[in-house]
């Protein structure tokens, strides 16, 4: 078995298929399935399909703006529809929606809303519910994490079977906007949604939920999918520790897990019954500093930090090969702006010794805090990390959080601190979501004011030639000036037994097909 690399490859979308709502050319990369022989098998119907997870906690909810991890999201695709889907090629394809189309200016889009998709508790979507979903994110009151991109839109009318949306400016990636897991289309009522419902018009129904341990569901049987939702039921479990959820496998007690520890993925993928499958796209892992803080709001400090990780030696002994160093900003090779001729940042311990006596330092020391919730082999990573460090003055000082609660607890609670991102599949969306002034994810806490002027400009310009020119910029802001030490892009990669069964192409955009695993896979 040979370990996938990320390719270098720049995908072009066309304009004209994501405004007239026709399949686009692809964002996203991925390397096929490892020994899947089952993979091509014909669909059929039946069986319980049980996935272990790396992910989940007891705080979690049914409230969309509040998903933050790969458990909720693929909970959420479980029983949720959505507008549009991204296909495993990177293709967009109508979900609720039947078709789209847009103003010349990108400023106005309508939605045909498609007739028949039915709710779990009964009733058929309409585009009063459309709107009520995607308005729940907006306002000055909403915490949503989507609220930074759905903010743009200045208007939403219901137009015969249409959502008309008018936008504040253009933006000729809005289809994609909507494709976000925060934004399922929710039953309304009297205009409003209940962020406490498990309602859905998705492939599954929801039968029990115990979050932090379990999510059982049934299929639906008004899907109006008769292609998809294969499994009588589907049981998504929590199992963050990576030994437990590998043992969960060769037991026979899970079908599917996501984060194979990549210290064992050698040896456990010659075990029987066991196929690795991994897919390559924009994931990445991060060490995120609170720029607002001592002593990170220094940015002679930040560059110092960034000079002082062995990024190749996180890829060879982290990532076991299973991806690419990174640069410092979240854009990867295969984003469709994705800018190549960036000079790299480099491990130099002279560079970070300067950049410290810039800051006016002889040496620094900084605790960073790591748990394998972030992403497999976290803990480890911060090690590596600090010894790399050591050589350029700089003491970092690993603190191993517990798994459970890191998301709510120390993530965007600590200073500096082990990140995993999915990544999205344009340069607005990562960007939107993540380094835009007043973003509820902006993890570093970081304001740019030419980063955020160029956000806006990006965003509505039509002309890829600029927009190439300005995403490229705002990704050297983001590796010069921002607070994130991004070291390393990283594959999914995942195992299932052998009588799990999945198309030939499998999206990289998310982990398990897209968060869609539960819909597309089968047993064989």
């Amino acid at each position: 078995m040979t370990n996938p690399n990320l390719p270098n490859i720049t995908s072009g979308i066309s304009r004209r298929g994501i405004l007239q709502g026709s399949a686009a050319v692809g964002a996203m990369a991925l390397a096929g399935p490892l020994g899947a022989g089952s993979a091509h098998a014909q669909p059929k119907k039946g069986g319980v399909f049980r996935v272990a997870i790396a992910a989940g906690n007891t705080n979690e909810n049914y409230d969309p703006g509040t998903w933050d991890n790969q458990y909720v999201q693929v909970f959420a695709t479980a029983r949720h529809g959505y507008l549009v889907e991204i296909t495993a090629d990177g293709d967009l394809i109508g979900e609720v929606a039947e078709s789209w189309g847009a103003s010349d200016d990108a400023t106005v889009w309508t939605f045909k809303i498609r007739k028949g998709v039915e709710f779990h508790s009964g009733g058929t979507v309409t585009p009063e519910d459309v709107i009520a979903s995607i308005d729940y994110h907006r306002g000055e009151k909403s915490t949503s994490a989507a609220k930074p991109f759905v903010q743009p839109i200045k208007d939403m009318k219901a137009d015969g079977d249409s959502v008309v949306f008018t936008l504040e400016a253009g933006n000729a990636d809005f289809p994609f906007v909507v494709s976000d897991y925060h934004l399922p289309i929710m039953k309304a009522k009297d205009g409003k949604l209940d962020p406490t419902s498990s309602d859905g018009c998705g492939p599954y129904k929801v039968a029990n939920y115990e979050p932090g341990v379990i999510a059982e569901l049934v299929r639906n049987p008004n899907y109006w999918k008769t292609d998809r939702a294969h499994f009588d039921e589907v049981k998504l479990l929590t199992i963050v520790d990576p030994a437990a959820r590998q043992s969960a496998l060769l037991t026979g007690n899970v079908d599917v897990i996501d984060q194979v520890d990549l210290k064992t993925v050698g040896l456990f993928g010659r075990a029987p019954n066991v196929t690795i499958l991994s897919t390559t796209g924009t994931q990445h892992y991060t060490f995120a500093m609170d720029t607002r803080a001592a002593p990170f709001n220094d940015n002679n400090v930040r560059m110092a930090l960034k000079h002082a990780v062995d990024r190749q030696g996180l890829v060879d002994k982290i990532l076991f090969g299973y991806g690419s160093i990174g640069n410092d900003h979240p854009i990867s090779p295969s984003n469709r702006f994705y800018a190549k001729d960036l000079e790299q940042t480099t491990y130099d311990p002279d560079k970070a010794k300067y950049y410290l006596k810039q800051a006016g330092l002889d040496s620094l020391k900084v605790k960073l805090s790591a748990a394998d919730a972030a992403f497999g082999g976290a803990v480890d990573a911060a090690v590596l990390y600090s010894s790399s460090a050591d050589k350029c003055g700089i003491d970092i000082q690993p603190v191993r959080e517990p798994n459970d609660g890191y998301w709510s607890d120390v993530w965007m609670k600590k200073p500096f601190c082990a990140v995993y991102w999915g990544g999205r599949p344009t340069e607005d969306w990562m960007f939107s979501t993540a380094y835009a002034s007043g973003a509820p994810w902006n993890d570093t806490f970081w304001e740019n004011e030419r980063f955020n002027k160029l956000l806006l400009e990006a965003r509505s310009e039509l002309d890829d030639a600029k927009r190439a020119e300005m995403y490229g910029e705002m990704q050297n802001l983001v590796r010069t000036d921002g607070g994130v030490v991004i070291p390393m892009f990283a594959s999914y990669v995942m195992a299932h037994t052998n009588n799990v069964a999945h198309p030939e192409k499998v999206a990289a955009n998310w982990t398990l097909d897209g968060f869609r695993a539960c819909e597309r896979w089968w047993f064989a």
